[in-house]
């Protein structure tokens, strides 16, 4: 059996302040193979790291990222929202995390969050980025606006894509080689056994999320899927040792 990707959903997010550089590097030293994280671009272009457009969950504040410069957004506190130990987290740059993970066998996987605000240009910037840190075959471009995939399959033919849907897709594996992804980031109630092996034969993975029962960790492991995104890195990591994968 290859390796199933252990992807830390926002870093480690069970345990930490979601996409962190403290949740990214502590989702590494409990056996995470992958990151999964979400970008979003500032006032003035810049990619940064956090779910949701506005900052009023994370940081206790109505601002959306889109009206805020690099400068304003590193100024604002996400971790005692979380938790009071963790407070002055700040929200990271994309190139921090590619820089966290240049050195290792990591791979990332960049959600593009272009369902809510339109950022221009934001396919290429990514791109750039990617491939200044000389990445491209450890990155998997994942989004929920398919547009944005077929916009980075053009620029990038060389990075992986990915498909984050909800709902039951049919032959999702035709839909992804239509627009050229490899993959399936499907919700993990929209897939099974069956699913994954006919995808498999069809050259297209799934890379379920967000899963954090060891129960259905294990069914997705014996269906065969090629990663597991999660919020327990850890317990994906101790689950996949004893099944020695």
């Amino acid at each position: 059996m290859t390796d199933i990707i252990n992807f830390a959903h926002r870093g480690a997010a069970g345990h930490y302040p979601e996409n962190t550089m403290l949740a990214f590097a502590k989702a590494l030293e409990m056996g995470a193979t992958g990151i999964e994280t979400d970008v979003q671009m500032t006032r003035d272009g810049q990619l940064v790291l956090i779910h949701d457009e506005t900052l009023q969950r994370t940081a206790g504040t109505s601002e959306w990222v889109k009206d805020l410069t690099l400068a304003e957004i590193k100024q604002r506190e996400v971790g005692s929202w979380f938790h009071g130990d963790f407070a002055g987290e700040r929200i990271p740059a994309l190139e921090e995390l590619l820089d966290l993970v240049r050195g290792t066998d990591t791979i990332v996987n960049i959600e593009l969050k272009t369902g809510v605000v339109l950022y221009p240009g934001i396919e290429q910037k990514v791109v750039d980025a990617v491939r200044h840190y000389g990445l491209s075959e450890r990155v998997i471009i994942s989004s929920f606006n398919h547009y944005s995939l077929v916009e980075c399959k053009r620029l990038a033919p060389d990075i992986r894509t990915g498909i984050l849907y909800m709902e039951g897709l049919y032959e999702p594996w035709d839909y992804a080689k239509r627009i050229g992804a490899e993959a399936l980031h499907a919700y993990q109630y929209a897939l099974t056994p069956e699913l994954v092996t006919l995808a498999k034969a069809n050259e297209v993975v799934y890379h379920p999320f967000t899963v954090n029962d060891p129960k259905v960790m294990l069914a997705l492991i014996n269906a065969g899927v090629a990663g597991i995104i999660t919020d327990f890195p850890d317990r994906l990591a101790e689950l996949l040792a004893k099944q020695g994968v």
